[in-house]
């Protein structure tokens, strides 16, 4: 029954996380355009490997991650650059998608499960995520970490991430489909917008933890 539990509240969790559409969405659904099926299910599968590593580690140390400010802070500016990095990846190569080649074709070109574990593994704030979940799950006992069980939980949460990104991306396929392929007009402006406004975001949430004077 525990072990039940564990992939139920792993699934849940992880396939509402994995809905906000975020760079690894945008990758997945851009690679599903450009290829077929089986590409998609081949990156998801490469995400959700790295994933599967970090949640693991982050169940296990979440107490000394979450202690680690100078860890917390290098995952978190790293994650700030890391979408103004993209932002400007995606706007610059706008003259490239208008003659039909957007800026990720040169990526895509490669093996869908390679390029999934390398942007997997560059998601670094999925670390700051998972450890406050799991910190949360294991202290209101939502879930159960014994050794013999543990490995449910993470289970669950690998099928609610690979069932949930597939869900969206092909939503916004089916979505970009109806509206004539529009696709190239989002990722070159649409999606740079996006990115710049998560770092924006970001940033400020940085500023408010780390050095607001108004924190008491």
């Amino acid at each position: 029954m525990k072990a039940l539990k564990n992939v139920v509240v792993g699934f849940l969790v992880s396939f509402i996380g994995s809905i906000p559409l975020g760079y690894l969405n945008i990758i997945g659904f851009e690679i599903y355009t450009k290829g077929y099926l089986q590409d998609l299910i081949s990156y998801l599968l490469g995400v959700v490997i790295i994933e599967a590593v970090v949640i693991y580690c982050t169940l296990v140390f979440a107490n000394r991650l979450t202690n680690n400010i100078k860890f917390t802070k290098f995952i978190e500016i790293f994650s700030i650059l890391f979408m103004l990095f993209l932002a400007a990846s995606f706007y610059f190569q706008a003259d490239n998608t208008v003659a039909g080649e957007s800026g990720l074709t040169k990526y895509i070109k490669y093996s869908p499960f390679v390029i999934g574990i390398i942007f997997s593994s560059l998601n670094f704030i999925q670390i700051p995520f998972w450890t406050a979940w799991n910190l949360y799950l294991v202290n209101g006992h939502y879930i159960s970490v014994q050794k013999s069980i543990r490995l449910w939980y993470v289970l669950g949460t690998l099928v609610g991430t690979f069932f949930g990104m597939m869900a969206l991306i092909l939503f916004l396929s089916a979505i970009d489909k109806k509206l004539n392929n529009v696709s190239g007009f989002v990722i070159s402006y649409v999606i740079p917008i996006f990115f710049i406004g998560m770092s924006l975001y970001q940033a400020y949430k940085f500023y408010w933890k780390y050095y607001s004077k108004t924190k008491k």
